[in-house]
């Protein structure tokens, strides 16, 4: 009975602990209502660097299969 004390804090850090990690939850529930706006601009701008950079990607390919074609020929010829 003389830790009588203890068993009451502890009670009260377990309780404690308990409503933060039910909190948390209940705040992600409330967020996701929220609606999210994005800019086009910034969506459009994003098709247009992938575009840029696949057509580079394409050309390098490219360059490099023909001079690798041209360096077999030279190198049979």
């Amino acid at each position: 009975m003389k830790n009588k004390w203890l068993n009451m804090d502890v009670k009260n850090t377990t309780q404690i602990i308990k409503d933060k990690l039910v909190s948390k939850y209940f705040d992600k529930n409330s967020s996701k209502n929220l609606s999210k706006s994005t800019d086009i601009n910034v969506l459009l701008n994003r098709v247009r660097n992938s575009q840029k950079n696949e057509s580079r990607k394409k050309l390098y390919f490219s360059a490099a299969a023909s001079s690798a074609l041209v360096l077999f020929g030279l190198i049979i010829f």
